[in-house]
């Protein structure tokens, strides 16, 4: 049996203490020992923002670098990327990193514990549609997604070493709801590495904390509201973890009042209608918290909530559609609601 908590909302906008909307390059001049300085860049089709409690431009750079090394090996969009070259291969083997075959590894182990709700093979069918214009006014048509549909399956991928091959030479790889998680992950390891021991990484909403403030006290992390950009609907102070949200308010478009949003039901191929608008997850691994906070979305609340559950060290918050807030028995204590 698993237990779920229940908040109301309260008509109240939160000041956050951290603010991960606010985005700069540059260095304040006379920078105190606890001041944050943000760096911002961008990559993987959004803002990404590291923030540092000191001025060291140096592992800044060598994080972006890092940045700008695994979005040319997993976007799918990247021409001659090791995703691209899969999904160009027409069914031949491809010679991969080794980074590219950790996170495929992942992505199969999430197909594999949801029966597909999961499959990285999702590209035949996400490339029939287009929610990066909130304008669209145009639908795939029944046919495009039953054949698209016919090409979703995550067991034509096949491993062997470093080589990699699809056996459905019309399946296509998509990688998105995993690859922001590692990318962070490693961010993190290369700042511990270099001897950073506080520090934000904030990779287009997926945030990954490095230790406390300097002040050993907590970062209080906002969660958005769904469909109300300026304004979040909760907060939680916290340290040392990551917190990822995926909702349907992040890539969408309505059609005759109807909305379409961009993540999928991989039984009909279209947007899935759960009543659920956004799922935060709060875990060690950003990897784990990325990919579970779409795992969630994808089984609805009864399921993914039972799933948590199951899972030690890691939590999540659901939000309907009528902004009733569920969260798992371990959530942290100190959520703040808002609207």
């Amino acid at each position: 049996m698993y237990t779920r908590k229940k908040y109301a909302k309260i008509s109240t906008l939160l000041l956050l203490t951290l603010l991960l909307t606010q985005f700069t390059a540059c260095t304040p001049q006379n920078q105190s020992a606890d001041e944050a300085v943000n760096y911002s860049n961008f990559f993987f089709d959004t803002y990404i923002t590291i923030t540092l409690y000191e001025d060291n431009a140096a592992m800044i750079d060598k994080c972006f670098k890092q940045c700008a090394y695994y979005e040319s090996i997993f976007s799918k969009t990247v021409s001659g990327s090791d995703i691209d070259r899969i999904n160009q291969a027409d069914g031949h083997f491809v010679s991969v990193t080794d980074d590219t075959i950790i996170l495929l590894n992942e992505a199969l182990q999430y197909a594999e514990l949801t029966n597909g709700a999961i499959d990285p093979t999702i590209n035949a069918v996400t490339c029939l549609w287009d929610f990066s214009d909130s304008t669209s006014s145009s639908l795939p048509s029944t046919a495009s997604i039953g054949e698209a549909l016919s090409h979703v399956d995550y067991q034509a991928i096949i491993i062997s070493g470093n080589q990699v091959a699809l056996t459905d030479s019309e399946a296509s790889l998509d990688l998105g709801f995993i690859a922001k998680g590692y990318i962070a992950d490693r961010i993190k390891e290369t700042l511990q590495n270099g001897g950073i021991t506080h520090a934000i990484i904030n990779l287009g909403g997926n945030v990954q904390l490095l230790g406390t403030k300097p002040d050993n006290s907590n970062y209080s992390v906002a969660i958005k509201r769904p469909f109300h950009e300026e304004e979040n609907i909760a907060a939680i102070s916290v340290s040392d973890c990551s917190i990822v949200t995926s909702g349907v308010y992040e890539r969408y478009f309505y059609v005759d009042d109807q909305l379409y949003h961009h993540i999928l039901d991989t039984t009909t191929g279209c947007p899935i209608d759960n009543h659920l608008t956004s799922v935060t997850i709060v875990c060690d691994s950003s990897l784990t918290a990325d990919a579970l906070s779409t795992t969630c979305f994808v089984l609805g609340l009864d399921a993914g909530l039972q799933l948590i559950e199951s899972m030690d060290g890691v939590e999540v918050m659901f939000v309907d559609d009528r902004e009733q807030i569920t969260t798992s028995s371990g959530f942290p204590e100190n959520l703040l609601t808002t609207s």
